[in-house]
């Protein structure tokens, strides 16, 4: 409780270094959610089922996006239209998202976590031998699922998910589920997906674009961004920006230790950190670090990263010690996207890992009081 807690409480021991008391106060406020979870999560974790609210989560998340999917064909057809013309690929994802009210980065990290958890569970009707229609429907959330991924397009998310079919490949084969099956289950599988993939790359030629040349075009510009023609245009979301920013947040970083500029504080002395190093677009755009231990840096000093590994990594040993897929998985999506973004500066970001790890713990607790009882 008390790791899930860190950044709350971190937040309450640097109340002090914050300029604004009426921002300090917001600042916690966002936090709050990470002593409320675990207080009612894990204090009750006897009657936490995992299993079962993780099933939930991924049935109702797919079928809220379908909704959503849905109204926005019927809201926007002049940008399904452009879309499926070819015309402005790029703004596709962004767009779905902000209809939604949510940051596209964000919506996709809890997409990924979906689709995931999706095939594991195709894998689990499976391996219990469940009855056709179980399997069926199971098959058709995770394909729903990963066509969200492809929809919003996030190049992080992609990475993930493909990573977490591994982690629940190689789990399930030590799990000694039978190999045979597991091939005669995956292989169907893993060729339907690159089948939608290979499609959404034909119909989205920008795809390709953003996977190579986009994500990694001027980089000798790290730092001069204004040397650009349009940056807004070339490099909105390229690789050389968030390098950019990062630079310019370690740099403000350093001359801010021991303590960091104080959490109420972090965005607005970067945006002037812009401004002073003639770095007019980002400047206009006032971008946030884009990475969270860097964010927890400039905000608190040294302790900043200390508890931000502290709290994320805490997730990995869970996953680790249970062996579990799922888990790790979650892991896995929740580092990775914290080191292309801030998630947890964002109060969706925070409620997400707050809420799931409080989960993971009791999930942990019960599995180690059932080895006590069984000893």
């Amino acid at each position: 409780m008390a790791c899930i807690a860190s950044p709350f409480l971190l937040e309450l021991l640097m109340f002090w270094n914050n300029d604004s008391f009426t921002k300090g106060l917001k600042a916690i406020e966002k936090s709050m959610s990470l002593i409320v979870f675990p207080l009612f999560i894990i204090g009750n974790f006897q009657y936490v089922d995992f299993l079962k609210l993780t099933k939930t989560y991924t049935i109702a998340t797919t079928l809220i996006l379908l909704l959503f999917f849905v109204r926005f064909n019927l809201f926007y057809p002049e940008l399904m239209q452009k879309y499926l013309n070819g015309i402005h690929l790029w703004e596709m994802g962004y767009q779905f998202a902000d209809s939604i009210g949510i940051h596209a980065p964000a919506l996709n990290m809890h997409l990924a976590f979906v689709c995931v958890c999706a095939f594991y569970f195709v894998f689990n009707t499976f391996r219990q031998q469940k009855k056709l229609k179980t399997k069926t429907f199971w098959i058709i959330i995770f394909l729903l699922s990963f066509f969200f991924v492809l929809f919003v397009n996030t190049r992080m998310a992609l990475g993930n998910i493909f990573a977490g079919f591994l982690i629940v490949l190689f789990l399930e084969i030590k799990a000694k589920f039978n190999i045979k099956r597991l091939v005669i289950i995956a292989i169907p599988l893993l060729v339907l997906l690159f089948g939608i993939l290979f499609l959404f790359v034909q119909k989205d030629p920008y795809m390709k674009e953003k996977y190579s040349t986009v994500t990694f075009a001027h980089m000798d510009k790290v730092g001069k961004l204004d040397e650009i023609d349009h940056p807004e245009i070339k490099v909105f979301n390229s690789l050389v920006t968030r390098v950019s920013i990062w630079k310019s947040a370690w740099e403000l970083s350093l001359k801010n230790l021991p303590f960091g500029v104080g959490a109420s504080d972090g965005k607005p002395e970067l945006n002037k950190y812009y401004k002073e190093t003639n770095q007019q677009f980002l400047a206009k755009y006032e971008f946030p670090t884009h990475n969270q231990f860097l964010d927890f840096l400039l905000k608190f000093g040294i302790l900043g990263p200390l508890v931000v590994v502290l709290y994320i990594f805490t997730i990995g040993y869970l996953g680790y010690d249970l062996k579990n897929a799922l888990i790790f998985s979650f892991f896995l999506i929740f580092l990775t996207s914290n080191l292309v973004d801030d998630f947890l500066l964002r109060f969706d970001g925070i409620a997400f890992s707050g809420f799931w790890l409080s989960v993971f713990g009791s999930y942990w607790i019960q599995k180690k009081l059932l080895i006590v009882n069984r000893n």
